[in-house]
């Protein structure tokens, strides 16, 4: 009775945890972003819908490629992969829980004598021959009295939870990349078509010199700086080429194809740039996947501490073992032949020259690395939104100015051009104002890849398609 009693206050403490239970550490934020309307303070929610946000831009092309990077974007794959090797780990550490439990079967034959292993003589005749059979099993369970595996569990489990949103934010990463990618090598396109254009109307205006100085009204120079302004737009062209080949072959290694196999047709048109909210809920940024993975860590971290913190004191352990041995086969599974043994075992390290207080101090400092790499992920973040919401205002006042400079570039174009044909100013001039106005117009374009670029960033930033979080 009195070993009864003392066995169920054993297995009573099982339920006493060591190590500090997981809060969530707080972190200074702003209560509104500077560069937009009235934000809250963020609580992270990275189970809210993200939504297809690359569809916002509406573009076919863009699509298909999108949807082809959780299917074969390796960055992706791998990231699916240790989240898969997370989940069996977690298996690992629940096992702890319950018993472990072996079993055996082995035969011996052997000369031999009891006599002969006394070392005593046997007068020179052989020994007889010895048949052992064994039939046996173990079986053990460590009472978690003082909770690591208790902790364990809980820091595998968390690590689970970061392996899912490291996927997640792989996934959302590679699709960001893309998009933005895609981006520039339309922005390319845009500005191909531009110097196509730009090339044909300088072969006209070259044409036209070569006209007037075989008329005898305008002078070699003249010809030789209408080539010039020919070539230079065609070097211009060719390094445009470098860039887009470069730009298509990042496409293909997202969607996880050989830049060997992969074409993007050219296309005259950009994607159109969606508008962004004069105001937007603090939950968007709440669903950052980055964010969750980093609190993630916090709490395994956390629970290594219990671990081991639980190394300091006893271990509790209930073994058996039991079976059949016998000289013949045939009467193995015979109650004589029986054997069976069962009893408890306390442990407990007296003396390891402070390797436990060691662990306990390397444990407590991993946590405190991932407090400061949680808090500066969550700033990280800020910035990321308040860079690119800053990028989007000031890229859209920069766009409109631009875009009058352009108008104004056209115009001199236009007037030096009429000036030249009725003799007043030099090429020079024309050669001048034809370089300031496609210099503009390139701008122009730059100007709204930049816009484009600046908005995916922003996407990303807030976790997601922004209208997931309108209501």
């Amino acid at each position: 009775m009195k070993t009864r009693t003392i066995l169920l206050a054993l297995l009573l403490l099982s339920g006493c945890a060591v190590g500090p239970d997981y809060h969530r550490p707080d972190v200074v934020t702003p209560a509104a972003f500077k560069e937009a309307g009235e934000w809250k303070p963020a609580e992270p929610k990275d189970d809210a819908p993200r939504g297809n946000w690359w569809e916002i831009y509406g573009d076919a092309d863009l699509n298909a490629l999108v949807a082809q990077v959780a299917i074969s974007n390796q960055n992706v794959l791998a990231a699916a992969a240790q989240y898969r090797q997370a989940l069996s780990l977690l298996g690992v550490a629940q096992a702890g829980y319950y018993p472990t439990l072996s079993g055996g079967l082995s035969g011996n034959r052997a000369q031999g004598t009891a006599a002969s292993a006394a070392g005593t003589s046997t007068g020179g005749a052989s020994a007889p021959i010895l048949n052992t059979a064994r039939l046996s099993y173990s079986a053990s369970w460590e009472a978690d009295i003082w909770g690591h595996i208790g902790r364990n569990v809980e820091s595998s489990d968390a690590s689970v939870e970061a392996s899912d949103a490291d996927l997640q934010s792989a996934l959302l990463s590679a699709q960001a990349t893309l998009v933005q990618t895609y981006f520039q090598l339309r922005a390319n396109d845009a500005q191909q078509q531009l110097l196509k254009q730009t090339i044909d109307a300088y072969g006209r205006s070259l044409q036209i010199t070569r006209n007037r100085y075989d008329a005898g009204v305008a002078g070699r120079v003249d010809v030789a700086q209408a080539e010039t302004q020919l070539k230079s737009t065609e070097a211009q062209a060719i390094d445009l080429g470098v860039q887009r080949a470069q730009f298509e072959h990042a496409i293909a290694v997202l969607t996880g194809q050989a830049p060997a196999n992969f074409q993007l047709t050219p296309t005259n048109a950009m994607p159109t740039l969606p508008p962004v909210p004069a105001a937007l809920p603090a939950t968007l940024l709440e669903r950052r996947p980055d964010i969750a993975g980093a609190e993630r860590r916090m709490a395994a971290a956390n629970a290594q501490i219990g671990v081991v913190q639980a190394a300091f004191f006893p271990a509790l352990t209930f073994s058996s073992t039991g079976g059949y041995q016998s000289s013949s086969l045939s009467h193995l599974l015979t109650l004589p032949n029986r054997f069976w043994s069962i009893g408890p075992a306390l442990a407990l390290t007296l003396f390891d020259a402070g390797a436990r207080s060691a662990q306990k101090e390397s444990a407590m400092a991993a946590y405190d690395k991932s407090v400061a790499t949680y808090r500066q992920t969550v700033l990280a973040a800020f910035q990321e939104v308040e860079d690119n919401l800053a990028a989007l205002r000031l890229l859209a006042n920069e766009a409109t100015v631009q875009q009058a400079a352009t108008q104004s570039a056209a115009e001199v174009l236009a007037l030096t051009e009429n000036q030249y044909q009725a003799g007043t100013v030099s090429y020079l001039n024309v050669v001048t104002a034809q370089a300031t106005a496609l210099g503009a117009q390139r701008s122009n374009l730059d100007i709204a890849g930049r816009r484009l670029f600046a908005n995916a960033v922003l996407l990303k930033a807030l976790g997601g398609d922004w209208r997931k979080g309108v209501r």
